[in-house]
């Protein structure tokens, strides 16, 4: 890795670096900054290494992206001790709406059916990256290294040395990869992965309207891919939208009204006059997966462990599972007096988070694959299809419980005991 100058090193950073350090989380990301908390509210000693300057965390400028958490997610977040700082800039999600193209027939799902609790929440990158970072500041427990980079880590039975590339070097049980889909601890460990690249690239910004959302995301399936809006406070929404790759970089040279122009007709009308707002982002997009998310001692989370389609937007949330069973099962470990590192530690977490990760992977590829072309015996087959789980009230309830992140090995509340 790229040697990052100018380490900075709070006096209880360095206080933390001396004492023993039971875990060194790579990635100062969502995920890794959610995992430092996590672990670190239970007395855990964590180091986290992290590329971006202080100042990127505190107070990172406004760049228009978002993140939808699920109600696990945001249960996950009340028991981390991060929602208060987040509540307040996060639009609940009551309803779902997702149609195939111009068919009348859609599925729809809405909070009420379940209860009070909405489907999820969307929060602006910054602000749950700034909620975290300031969490995780007022952790003892949590010394953040930033800018900081791992030159190498090397493991033996007995512990994992992260050295950093200032000179600094950091002894402890366990190191944890949180450093995103080009991993350079997956790397360094010699992880391979399976990837497949989709011939789509997901650009992603934020647009004003005139009408209200009233919490009401859209997902609609065109031929090139899902454009999904997300409400966000006030009267704005968030865009992803999925575009055949050959096609996006033409879209996004547009100038702002022909983009507009652009935007209004996959919208439709129905949120009335459209602005772009901010900058436009995008993504090349591929389905990948580590071909093992544990070594010895080591583990991988989040984008380091799989990366997913952006259709369900369940990808964060995904990773956000990764920390709530690893971080219990680290816990569990340390209050029974044992190695945080040792190999039944670490199978418990890769056991627990194997069905889910491959099984959305499957899930999201599959959708994509069946609504991302124009042929019309397929198109005939959703439209059924979609009418069909609409009109049936359980199995509505199954799928709504799935998007939530409720279904399945949950670790969020046990944190809290």
């Amino acid at each position: 890795m790229v040697a990052a100058m100018g380490a900075h090193s709070s006096r209880r950073e360095a206080a933390a670096t001396a004492a023993a350090t039971e875990v060194v989380i790579v990635g100062g990301g969502m995920v890794g900054l959610s995992l430092a908390c996590a672990l670190g509210q239970a007395g855990i000693a964590t180091a986290v290494i992290d590329r971006a300057a202080p100042a990127a965390q505190i107070a990172p400028a406004y760049d228009g992206r978002v993140s939808a958490l699920a109600a696990g997610s945001v249960r996950l977040m009340r028991t981390l001790g991060v929602w208060p700082g987040i509540a307040a800039e996060a639009e609940p999600i009551l309803e779902i709406r997702v149609s195939d193209g111009d068919s009348p027939r859609h599925l729809h799902y809405d909070h009420r059916a379940l209860g009070t609790e909405p489907l999820g929440v969307i929060v602006e990158n910054r602000v749950l990256r700034r909620a975290l970072a300031a969490r995780a500041a007022a952790i003892d427990a949590v010394a953040h290294h930033a800018p900081a980079e791992v030159a190498h880590v090397t493991r033996d039975g007995y512990g994992v040395r992260a050295a950093l590339a200032d000179g600094r070097s950091l002894r402890a049980r366990l190191v944890i990869g949180a450093d995103g889909v080009h991993s350079p601890v997956r790397a360094g460990a010699g992880i391979g992965v399976i990837r497949r690249a989709y011939r789509q690239t997901a650009i992603v910004c934020t647009v004003a309207h005139a009408r209200p959302h009233r919490g009401i995301a859209q997902e609609r399936f065109l031929a090139a891919g899902p454009f999904a809006i997300l409400p966000m406070t006030g009267r704005r929404s968030s865009l992803v939208w999925t575009e055949r790759a050959d096609l996006a970089p033409a879209l996004l040279a547009l100038d702002e009204a022909a983009f507009a122009d652009e935007l209004a007709w996959r919208f439709t009308d129905y949120l009335g006059e459209l602005r772009p707002e901010g900058p436009r982002w995008s993504y090349p997009l591929a389905i990948q997966r580590a071909g093992r998310t544990t070594e010895a001692r080591l583990a991988l989370v989040g984008d380091a462990a799989h990366a997913i389609h952006p259709i369900a937007g369940q990808g964060l949330n995904l990773g956000l599972r990764d920390v709530a069973a690893l971080s219990q099962a680290v816990i569990d470990a340390a209050r029974l007096g044992l190695d945080v590192g040792d190999a039944p530690v670490l199978e418990s977490y890769a056991r627990a988070r194997s069905f889910d990760t491959v099984s959305m992977s499957l899930v999201t590829d599959g959708l994509n694959r069946l609504f991302s072309n124009d042929s019309a015996p397929l198109r005939l087959v959703r439209d059924l299809g979609l009418a069909a789980v609409d009109r049936s009230a359980p199995l509505k309830r199954l799928f709504m419980r799935h998007a939530m992140g409720l279904i399945g090995t949950q670790s969020s509340e046990r944190l809290a005991d």
